[in-house]
């Protein structure tokens, strides 16, 4: 009677081990965080945004996100883990746990908020229009009924729809910036800055009508309340202490981390 009743106790005892290990698998010892990898920060960036993100010959991602995400992983005390991805499909990715966060030059906006949840800033930019030198199209409303570009997943299709239903999408804002220099579309909204970068990488084209500030932020999953305190605590010391206007004049020669007064 005794054997059959120590038997009944560990079997009660594994029951229950089982159980706790099982009862959220993406629980880690973290600090309570939510991560995809236990001791790791998995990422995710499209590797197709100049200087922001781009891909190499072996795979690998860097640019400005890339160095913030990593920066942050780092104050995580987390092994940075990159997962390059379709810009247009990392929203639902970080909604369904398949990565933590997405460091990604994401603009706040209420469509991604009801998805997702943001940290603080890491960085301000705004949408500008972009044409070849030879248009005379200066505003916004000059492209009215017109063809634009703009990269899928983006902002930016909102605001063309504003003028034109004639709208070509992109898996990149550099490959829609090209194609513009090389003929195609009659225009191109994307961030200033990158517009900025691919002039000075010699595309022939121009900026015109800035069409207002926006705010671009990690994303969270709504439920991981304890990763975005941490990783908006991780965001104000790379603030504090200088890394994230460092990170941003090594790629822009100018700090876009601050927030305009």
């Amino acid at each position: 009677m005794k054997k059959i009743l120590t038997l009944f106790i560990l079997m009660v005892t594994m029951i229950g081990l089982l159980a706790a290990c099982g009862s959220d698998e993406k629980a880690s010892g973290d600090g309570g965080m939510k991560l995809a990898e236990d001791g790791k920060f998995t990422f995710a960036s499209s590797g197709e945004f100049k200087p922001f993100s781009v891909t190499d010959g072996s795979g690998k991602m860097s640019g400005f996100d890339i160095d913030v995400a990593e920066a942050v992983a780092k104050e995580l005390g987390l092994e940075p883990n990159q997962k390059k991805f379709k810009f247009a499909s990392i929203v639902e990715g970080v909604k369904s746990g398949r990565f933590d966060a997405a460091v990604a030059s994401h603009t706040i906006n209420k469509d991604r908020l009801k998805h997702v949840d943001f940290s603080t800033p890491y960085y301000y930019s705004g949408p500008q229009i972009f044409v070849r030198p030879d248009s005379d199209h200066e505003k916004l409303a000059d492209l009215d009924g017109l063809e634009i570009a703009v990269s899928k997943g983006s902002t930016y299709a909102k605001t063309a729809e504003e003028v034109t239903d004639n709208i070509v999408l992109y898996d990149s804002d550099v490959t829609a910036l090209e194609a513009l220099a090389n003929g195609r579309h009659d225009a191109v909204i994307t961030d200033f800055i990158t517009g900025k970068e691919a002039m000075g990488a010699g595309l022939e084209i121009e900026g015109k009508e800035l069409l207002g500030r926006s705010e671009q932020a990690i994303a969270i999953a709504q439920d991981n309340d304890e990763l975005l305190e941490k990783v908006n605590e991780a965001l104000e010391t790379l603030r504090e202490n200088g890394t994230l206007k460092e990170i941003s004049e090594k790629y822009f020669g100018e700090d876009i981390t601050a927030k305009p007064e």
